[in-house]
């Protein structure tokens, strides 16, 4: 199987050989379960559908309710496609997928949604230095963006200039996060360095070859 969709559970750490302190993210993945497999003839193209985390019956709408019901499982909150998955571990119709599928020591993809910080300015959006010290009369101009456009010539701001704006909330994808530890009875995956998103986000976890 190429992923799973898992949760991030927090951070902590690990020593190596060397005595060097390692951070590390704690992920509970899966487990997940197969709610539909898509194929070239039918959809156009492959891929399996993963559905993860339950959800109340009553919070669930009727086409979804049977969704699952055909596959015989509990509501769940995510539903996800994987089109990149190995032809000789094809996965069958309500299969329920765990964090074996992962190996430790191989290296995988996470992708999350990065933790949302609203309205922000110049300096912590873009790294500007702001537009110098307090003197000569300055007031509040140290973190102001400062001249943003020329005069006569061009006559207008061009497109993609970096000014204040929304922050964070997007989509973002850490590559090549080594799998320091697996907990499989717990679905727990150790993964090497951070990952987007606050404690208790959902993650889509692929493998990196």
């Amino acid at each position: 199987m190429s992923g799973l969709i898992g949760k991030k559970i927090g951070m902590t750490s690990f020593f190596d050989e060397s005595g060097k302190n390692i951070p590390c993210t704690v992920i509970e993945a899966g487990p997940c379960v197969v709610t539909q497999i898509k194929t070239k003839e039918k959809d156009g193209y492959e891929a399996l559908q993963l559905a993860f985390d339950d959800k109340r019956e009553d919070k669930v709408n009727k086409p979804l309710k049977g969704h699952f019901a055909k596959a015989k499982t509990q509501p769940k909150k995510i539903l996800t496609e994987f089109t990149r998955f190995e032809k000789e571990h094809r996965k069958n119709f309500g299969d329920i997928l765990k964090a074996d599928v992962f190996i430790e020591g191989e290296y995988i993809d996470v992708v999350g949604i990065s933790k949302g910080k609203g309205f922000q300015g110049v300096v912590k959006r873009h790294g500007f230095h702001g537009v110098g010290d307090q003197t000569h009369g300055q007031k509040d101009r140290v973190r102001a963006p400062g001249s943003i456009g020329a005069s006569s010539d061009p006559s207008r701001v061009f497109k993609g200039m970096r000014m204040g704006g929304r922050t964070g909330g997007n989509r973002v994808k850490m590559i090549n996060l080594q799998i320091m530890k697996l907990i499989p009875e717990k679905n727990l995956v150790i993964v090497k360095g951070s990952v987007p998103g606050p404690n208790g986000s959902y993650l889509i976890l692929e493998r990196w070859n």
